[in-house]
């Protein structure tokens, strides 16, 4: 028995959030991380959350996001790879069973469609109006959009 199965045991839905840094923490959103969580945790309690950021990121959001219980994951570049990567394994490995993806980035469709084939909720958070993905909207089984 592993440690989600252990800790989640009791049949409640474990919910994986997920937050692409560079397309939601910008100025022009004023997203809060724990509005993010919040949002997510509407669907049960969280198993995984985990924030994207490239090495350009503040070692202040890094430890501000630590401080609010974030896993942050730093990458070189573009964080698209790893973070599909690991919400499309995390589906597969079965530690979740609701997937919210945070982002405005399109490219995340198909990993919002694969964990709807494989039976997971799939959720969308877009960090406002001004840029939301619909491609990323209609492909999620719920969408919000934060207000400003």
């Amino acid at each position: 028995m592993g440690l989600l199965d252990r800790l989640f045991g009791d049949g409640r839905t474990r919910v994986g959030l997920f937050v692409d840094g560079p397309n939601v923490l910008r100025d022009e959103f004023d997203v809060d991380l724990d509005d993010l969580r919040a949002i997510a945790a509407e669907d049960g309690p969280l198993a995984i959350t985990r924030l994207y950021l490239d090495e350009h990121a503040t070692p202040k959001l890094i430890q501000a996001a630590e401080a609010r219980g974030y896993d942050v994951v730093t990458t070189s570049g573009d964080v698209d790879v790893r973070m599909a990567v690991d919400a499309t394994a995390a589906v597969a490995d079965g530690a979740i069973d609701v997937l919210v993806v945070a982002s405005r980035d399109a490219d995340f469709k198909p990993v919002l469609e694969h964990a709807a084939r494989e039976g997971a909720k799939t959720v969308a958070i877009a960090p406002g109006a001004y840029g939301r993905s619909d491609a990323l909207r209609n492909a999620a089984q719920r969408a919000v959009t934060m207000e400003n």
